[in-house]
C-alpha cells in the first residue's frame, strides 16, 4: 500500500489497514528507524486501566461512587 507524508510531517495509514487492525483515532505508535529509508511502526499497548479514573470521574450519575467506611489495617 502507498501513502504520502503531509506538509505537517503526518503519515496517514490506509483505511483498509485501520479497519483490519481496528486502529482508532488517538492510538499511539512507536516509530523505529531500522536504517536510512526503512522504518518500523508498532502500535503501543495501553497500560491496563489507563484512563479509568477519568472515565469514572466523567460518570453522568454523580454521587454513584461514594467512599465506604472501613476499619484501619492497624487494628487487624
Amino acid at each position: 500500500m502507498k501513502t504520502t507524508v503531509s506538509s505537517k510531517g503526518q503519515i496517514v495509514l490506509p483505511a483498509e489497514l485501520r479497519q483490519r487492525d481496528r486502529i482508532e483515532p488517538g492510538q499511539e505508535f512507536e516509530v523505529e528507524r531500522i536504517e536510512p529509508g526503512e522504518y518500523r511502526l508498532v502500535r503501543r499497548t495501553p497500560r491496563p486501566n489507563q484512563g479509568l479514573v477519568a472515565w469514572l470521574l466523567d460518570c453522568p450519575d454523580k454521587g454513584f461512587f461514594v467512599p465506604i467506611e472501613s476499619e484501619s489495617t492497624d487494628t487487624l
